[in-house]
């Protein structure tokens, strides 16, 4: 599995059904971590089972921040193991890069072509004071599927969960 700017990813030929997983990092990773974390993406991915199944499942790293890990589905199902044991890597991946990247209450959106991440409360001071404004790209995390991921990742705050979470009206 090759995974380069240029090279197609398995999760690009997956079914908009495939199951996602979008781990944000709270800082990028730098060019020496980020290739040392797809290695180690690609060895677990290799390795991954459900049921004692192998998976079909592919892995891409976003802005050097969004690790997203993809499943087919249609080929096996994710069973409660599986998913434990890929949370299990992330959080070794955590440890070792000291990079947090299961933390739900950093909320990530785009300055320019720049990804920043914040606390809930910096996202809420940088609300109030009109910096995030109803067009500011954000990044929901929670999507599910690929095509939510192909389709409703980087949104504008005024169509995203977000303006819900923070009670904004945009």
């Amino acid at each position: 599995m090759i995974h380069s700017e240029n090279t197609m990813s398995l999760i690009e030929q997956m079914p908009v059904e495939s199951r996602v997983w979008i781990y944000q990092a709270e800082r990028p990773f730098t060019n020496d971590e980020l290739a040392e974390v797809k290695k180690r993406v690609a060895e677990f991915v290799a390795k991954w089972t459900s049921h004692s199944k192998s998976v079909k499942a592919d892995f891409e790293i976003r802005y050097n921040r969004f690790l997203v890990l993809a499943l087919d589905e249609s080929h096996v199902a994710a069973g409660g193991c599986s998913i434990d044991s890929s949370v299990h890597f992330i959080k070794s991946l955590e440890s070792e890069f000291r990079n947090v990247m299961t933390d739900r209450m950093q909320f990530a959106f785009k300055v320019g072509q720049e990804v920043e991440v914040v606390s809930r409360a910096e996202f809420e001071k940088l609300l109030s004071d009109g910096i995030i404004t109803g067009d500011t790209i954000v990044f929901n995390n929670l999507a599910a599927t690929k095509k939510e991921l192909d389709t409703n990742w980087e949104i504008p705050f005024s169509k995203s969960w977000h303006k819900q979470f923070f009670g904004i009206k945009v």
